[in-house]
């Protein structure tokens, strides 16, 4: 039956007394904590308060929406998205740290993006989600993951509301512009130990859980040059 509003279907829950069948027709619901703790944060990522009705639109939205995810756990150093493969997935990160980076064919890297708790990841360029994609993500340390395909992820937003697509993507590609243009701003007008500094005062939490020649590469000087600076400091 659909949701009231809505036109992609609500999953079926099977009957409890045969969920310890493992049969693969069984649908096995989400626990009660999970998929609220999933609702919170598709919430904060749309910009929407949870509703405490179950009937309000924003709440039917965001429950049509996290029935596309599935949760699952990484182990640090996990391929996700690979260069010239389109990248297929969104990825919502409950817990852990993610590199966004491009490598050359000689195996030289350059970090764009690191993602932690509460970060939407997906591919915001159209050149990613085809056979030229360029970009690669990688798990840097353990994490937990929700998971949904992003072609039905973007087609149920689009159903439930025409806009509401245009606006979560315009936010989102916004702000990773902006980040991606101030750090090549620093890059050509900052010296190492002003940059360093920068990392220090904004992202004091990617220097206790990143490694430092991921950083070295994010900051864009060499992994003898990040071990003198970070001693100095």
């Amino acid at each position: 039956m659909a949701e009231p509003g809505c036109k992609t279907p609500r999953a079926l829950a099977s009957a409890p007394c045969l969920l310890a069948q493992s049969d693969g027709d069984l649908s096995v619901p989400m626990p009660a904590g999970e998929s609220q703790a999933l609702l919170n944060s598709l919430g904060r990522v749309f910009g929407l308060r949870l509703p405490d009705r179950n009937d309000n639109p924003d709440y039917q939205f965001l429950s049509t929406v996290a029935e596309l995810f599935y949760k699952t756990a990484i182990n640090p150093e996990t391929d996700l998205e690979k260069h010239q493969q389109p990248w297929g997935n969104v990825y919502l990160v409950q817990h852990g740290v993610l590199r966004l980076f491009r490598e050359t064919t000689a195996g030289k890297v350059a970090i764009h993006h690191f993602f932690t708790e509460g970060d939407m990841i997906w591919p915001v360029f159209g050149r990613s989600r085809t056979v030229r994609n360029t970009l690669c993500l990688t798990s840097v340390t353990h994490c937990t993951l929700w998971v949904a395909d992003f072609r039905a992820f973007r087609a149920s937003i689009r159903a439930c509301n025409g806009d509401r697509w245009a606006q979560f993507a315009l936010v989102l590609t916004e702000e990773l512009a902006e980040l991606s243009t101030m750090r090549e701003f620093h890059k050509q007008t900052l010296t190492a130990t002003e940059r360093y500094a920068i990392l220090v005062r904004d992202y004091p939490e990617l220097i206790r859980r990143v490694p430092d020649f991921q950083l070295a590469a994010f900051l864009g000087v060499a992994p003898a040059t990040f071990s003198r600076l970070k001693k100095a400091g």
